[in-house]
C-alpha cells in the first residue's frame, strides 16, 4: 500500500520529504524526527522511480543505517531495498575503493587496519629511526597523521607546508613529516589502508581519475547524508565531487548540534551549504516531540546566544511542564549527594524507573563523585560508553604502584607496572622473574631484591633496569606507613614517571587520562581531609584508602546487570539519545566551559552547543548544578557559576529556595561577594573579547569573584595553563580550621565547605579532641573533629 507521506508527515517534514528538483538543507532540531524525514525521503524516491543502486545514503554509524533500512523495508517492502547503497561514509567508499582498486595502486583484498595496527606502524617506524619514543609518542604521532589525512594533506604537501612544519618544530618533534612520509610508503607497501585512508584515497581517486568519477556521480541520482554538521573536510569534498554537477543532494542536520570539532569536523559544512549550492532550498523542522515546552523554550534561550548559526524556532506541542530546577552545591560532594537524593525522590514519587535518569558532565574524571553518592545509597548504575573510573586503565595503572607500595609481594600489581610507563624491561625479563620465583617458591619482588641470589639470569644492563625500578618501589615501601595517602600518591605519580608520561601529548584520549589522574589525586586528597576532620587522622595511610576504593571496584557484585540502571555519560556519548529525567551538572567556568575553550569565540560557541545537546536530551525534566568549590588538582578550589545559566531566560529556571535551617532570598544564594571564613576565592580573567559578548547586565552568579592585582592575570596560553595544573596537583593542599569551632553549640546552624548546611545536634569532649555531631540537609549525619573542621556559623 502507498504511503499517505500527508497524513503521515507534519508540512515541515512533507515538504522536506518531496522536495527532489535539486539540492536541499534540511535543519533538524532537537527531538524533531530526522530520523524519520531520512526514511520517508527514501521511500519516497523509491516510489517515485528511483533504481535501488541509483541512491547513496550516508550515515555515520552502521546502527542508523540498518535502523534507516529497515524502516524503509518496513513501509514499502524489503524487495524494493535491495540494491540501495545506505551505509557509513567509510563502509561505502571501502566499497568503492574495493571495486576501483587498480586505478590507486592497491590490490582489491587490501587490509584495512584499525586504530591498534596503525599506532604500532607508527611505533615500528619511530622504532627504526632511532627516535625517541617517550619525545615521539606513537598515539601523538598517529593523531597528527590523522589530522592531515582528514584535510587531505599528503606526505608530500605536509613537508611543504611551513606552518605544519613550524608547529612540528615548537613541538620538538620535526621529523614527524618523516615518519609520515615512511607510514604512508609501508601502508603502500603492505597493501593495506588505515580508517582515514578511506577518505582520503576516495578523494584522490575521484580528483585523479574524472572518468571514474563522472561514473560514480552518473550512478548516483540522488545522494543523502546524515548528521552533516559533524561531517569532516574530506568527507564534504567528496560529497561535493559527487554531486556538483548533478545536484541531487539532501543533507540532514543540526548545527546547533556540532559538537565534535576535535575529531575534526567543521560546523562551516552546513552554515555555508547554501552558499556552495546556488539553488539549494532550506527546509526547518521545528516541532520538538520529545521535551515539554519550557524545556524547549530554555534551550533556545541559551542557543540564541550564538552568532554563528542557522536561526530557528523550535517548539514543542507537550506539555508545558515544569522549569529547569537549578542546583546550588557548596562543593563537589554535596553536587553528588543532592543529584543522588533527587532521585530518589523522583523514583518514589513518580512512576520511573533508573532507566529514565541520566546524569551528563563534561568530562569522564567527574563520573566519580556521582558514582561513590550513588554507591552510597546502593543506586544501580552505569557508565555509558566508558568504564566505572576506578576500571579506567591510567586510573588500575596508578593504583597498581599503590598497592605493590602496600604489598610489595603483590604479582599483579608488579606485572602491569615494572615496565610502566617502558623502562626496557620485556616480556622476556618478566617471563624470567616469574620463573625464578616459582622455583625458589618467592614472590617476583623478592626475585629482583637479590636476583643472583635467586638465579635471574639476565645481562647487566636489564640488571639496572631492575635495579632502578626496585629502588624507586623500595623508597614508596618504606615511606608508605608513615605518611598519608595523598603525599605519597602525588610524591608516587611524579616520581615514577607516570605524570610525565600522560602529558606529552594533547590528543582527547591523553587529555581525558590526565583529567582522570587528576581526579584520582582529588580524591586521595579528600579521602584524607575527610578521615582528618571526622577524628580519624591515624586511618589516612595509603593502606587505608585500598581499603575503601576496594569496595568501589568490586565488580563481583552482579545484581541489577540486567536490570534498570541509572546512566552515566558525558554529554559527547549522549548525543543522540533521549531520557525522562536529566541532570546536567559541573556547570562551573573552568569545567563547563572547559578551559580550552577560552581562546576563540569559535570554541566557546561550541562549548555552548554541548550545553544546548545537553538540555535536549531531556524529555519531562532537567536539572542544573554547580558547585561553589570542588577538588581540583589536589586541592580545594572556588569556582564561578557557569557562564552559561546566564544565557538561559529566568523565567524557564528554578533557582535555588531557601532551606529549611534558614530563609533567603534566591538571589543571595547566588552572591558571590557574600564573605567566604575558608579561604580567599579564586578569580579568573578571560580574554576581553569574550567578556564582550555578554552586554546586558550581570546576574548576582555571573559577578567576578573578589581577587588580589597578583590574582588578576590575563589568560596564559594553552601549554602554560597545563603547565600550571601539573605544578598545582603535586602541591600539598593546606588545612585550616574555622576560627568558629570554639564558638560552637547544639542547635546552631552551619555552612560547611564540603558538606553543605546542617545543623549541630551534638558537641562532645574538649580542646584538640572535641567533635561536633551534624545533621547535614544533603550528606547526612556527620561527626567532624572541630580542629580541622572547616565551616561558619549561619545562624
Amino acid at each position: 500500500m502507498p504511503i499517505n507521506y500527508k497524513i503521515e508527515l507534519n508540512k515541515s517534514q512533507y515538504d522536506a520529504v518531496t522536495f527532489d528538483e535539486g539540492p536541499s538543507l534540511v535543519i533538524a532540531g532537537a527531538g524533531s524526527g530526522k530520523t524519520r524525514v531520512l526514511t520517508y525521503k527514501i521511500a519516497y524516491l523509491l516510489e517515485k522511480g528511483y533504481a535501488p543502486w541509483s541512491i547513496l545514503a550516508l550515515t555515520f554509524t552502521n546502527k542508523a543505517a540498518r535502523e534507516m533500512k529497515n524502516r524503509i523495508s518496513n513501509k514499502i517492502g524489503p524487495d524494493q531495498t535491495r540494491g540501495l547503497w545506505m551505509g557509513t561514509f567509510h563502509s561505502i567508499f571501502s566499497r568503492i575503493l574495493r571495486i576501483e582498486a587498480d586505478a590507486i595502486g592497491f590490490s582489491p583484498r587490501f587490509t584495512i587496519y584499525d586504530a591498534s595496527d596503525s599506532k604500532n606502524l607508527v611505533k615500528s617506524i619511530v622504532k627504526e629511526m632511532g627516535l625517541d619514543e617517550k619525545v615521539y609518542k606513537p598515539s601523538a604521532i598517529q593523531n597528527r597523521i590523522s589530522q592531515a589525512k582528514n584535510r587531505l594533506i599528503s606526505p608530500d604537501s605536509y613537508a611543504a607546508n611551513g606552518e605544519i612544519i613550524q608547529a612540528d618544530l615548537n613541538a620538538k618533534i620535526p621529523a614527524t613529516k618523516d615518519i609520515y612520509k615512511f607510514y604512508w610508503e609501508r601502508c603502500k607497501q603492505a597493501d593495506a589502508l588505515d580508517f582515514d585512508d578511506l577518505l582520503f584515497y576516495t578523494y584522490l581517486l575521484f580528483e585523479k581519475n574524472p572518468d571514474i568519477c563522472r561514473k560514480y556521480s552518473d550512478m548516483f541520482n540522488y545522494v543523502l547524508v546524515d548528521e552533516y554538521q559533524d561531517t569532516n573536510y574530506a568527507q564534504h569534498c567528496i560529497i561535493w565531487q559527487l554531486t556538483k554537477d548533478n545536484q541531487k543532494v539532501c543533507v540532514v542536520g543540526d548545527d546547533a548540534q556540532s559538537i565534535y570539532s576535535f575529531r575534526g569536523a567543521n560546523i562551516d559544512n552546513i552554515l555555508n551549504f547554501t552558499r556552495q549550492y546556488k539553488n539549494a532550498r532550506l527546509f526547518k523542522l521545528e516541532q520538538n516531540y520529545r521535551s515539554t515546552q519550557t524545556i524547549v523554550n530554555a534551550a533556545n534561550s541559551l542557543i540564541d546566544k550564538n552568532s554563528r548559526q542557522i536561526k530557528k524556532d523550535v517548539y514543542s506541542e507537550k506539555e508545558k511542564g515544569e522549569p529547569l530546577g537549578v542546583f546550588n552545591a557548596y562543593s563537589d560532594v554535596e553536587e553528588g549527594d543532592i543529584v543522588a537524593n533527587k532521585i530518589v525522590e523522583l523514583h518514589r514519587e513518580h512512576d520511573y524507573t533508573f532507566n529514565d535518569f541520566a546524569i551528563l558532565y563534561r568530562t569522564n574524571a567527574q563520573s566519580r563523585i556521582f558514582e561513590e553518592a550513588l554507591r552510597k545509597r546502593t543506586l544501580p548504575y552505569c557508565i555509558y560508553g566508558g568504564l566505572s573510573f576506578y576500571q579506567r586503565k591510567e586510573i588500575k595503572d596508578v593504583i597498581s604502584y599503590f598497592r605493590l607500595a602496600v604489598n610489595p609481594n603483590d604479582e599483579e600489581a608488579f606485572k602491569r607496572i615494572v615496565n610502566y610507563p617502558a623502562r626496557g624491561i620485556g616480556d622476556t625479563t618478566i617471563g624470567k622473574i616469574i620463573e625464578a620465583a616459582t622455583n625458589n617458591h618467592i614472590s617476583l619482588w623478592n626475585v629482583i631484591c637479590n636476583p643472583d641470589a635467586n638465579g635471574l639470569s639476565i645481562n647487566k644492563g636489564t640488571k639496572e633496569k631492575l635495579q632502578r625500578f626496585h629502588d624507586l618501589m623500595a623508597q614508596f615501601i618504606k615511606e608508605a606507613p608513615e605518611k598519608d595517602a595523598f603525599e605519597i600518591g602525588q610524591e608516587l605519580v611524579k616520581q615514577s614517571g607516570i605524570m610525565n608520561d600522560i602529558y606529552q601529548d594533547r590528543t582527547p584520549e591523553s587529555l581525558s587520562r590526565q583529567e582522570n589522574i587528576e581526579e584520582l589525586l582529588n580524591g586521595m586528597s579528600d579521602f584524607c581531609s575527610s578521615r582528618r576532620e571526622e577524628g580519624d587522622e591515624q586511618h589516612t595511610k595509603l593502606s587505608d584508602y585500598l581499603s575503601e576504593i576496594s569496595l568501589l571496584t568490586d565488580q563481583d557484585d552482579k545484581k541489577n546487570e540486567d536490570g534498570e540502571k541509572i546512566t552515566l555519560m558525558t554529554i559527547h556519548s549522549a548525543k543522540g539519545l533521549e531520557f525522562k529525567t536529566v541532570f546536567v551538572v559541573g556547570l562551573e567556568e573552568n569545567l563547563f566551559p572547559s578551559p580550552m575553550a577560552y581562546d576563540s569565540m569559535r570554541q566557546l560557541e561550541e562549548e555552548r552547543r554541548l550545553f544546548y545537546v545537553a538540555i535536549t536530551r531531556a524529555e519531562e525534566h532537567c536539572f542544573l548544578s554547580f558547585a561553589r568549590s570542588r577538588y581540583r588538582y589536589g586541592k580545594m578550589e572556588f569556582s564561578n557559576p557557569s557562564r552559561f545559566l546566564n544565557d538561559i531566560d529566568t523565567h524557564f529556571l528554578e533557582l535555588p529556595k531557601g532551606n529549611s535551617f534558614a530563609t533567603r532570598q534566591k538571589s543571595d544564594l547566588f552572591d558571590d561577594d557574600r564573605d567566604e571564613p575558608y579561604t580567599d576565592k579564586r578569580s579568573y580573567s578571560y580574554r576581553e573579547h569574550l567578556e564582550e559578548e555578554r552586554p546586558r547586565p550581570m546576574r548576582n552568579w555571573e559577578r567576578p569573584q573578589k581577587e588580589s592585582p597578583q590574582q588578576a592575570q590575563p589568560t596564559r596560553p594553552l601549554v602554560n595553563r597545563t603547565l600550571k595544573r601539573v605544578n598545582s596537583i603535586l602541591q600539598r593542599p593546606s588545612v585550616n580550621s574555622s576560627p568558629e569551632a570554639a564558638n560552637i553549640k547544639v542547635g546552631q546552624l552551619i555552612e560547611h565547605e564540603r558538606f553543605g548546611r546542617g545543623e549541630i545536634t551534638k558537641v562532645e569532649g574538649v580542646g584538640d579532641n572535641c567533635k561536633a555531631t551534624v545533621q547535614f540537609q544533603n550528606s547526612g549525619v556527620k561527626q567532624l573533629l572541630l580542629k580541622f573542621a572547616r565551616f561558619k556559623i549561619i545562624e
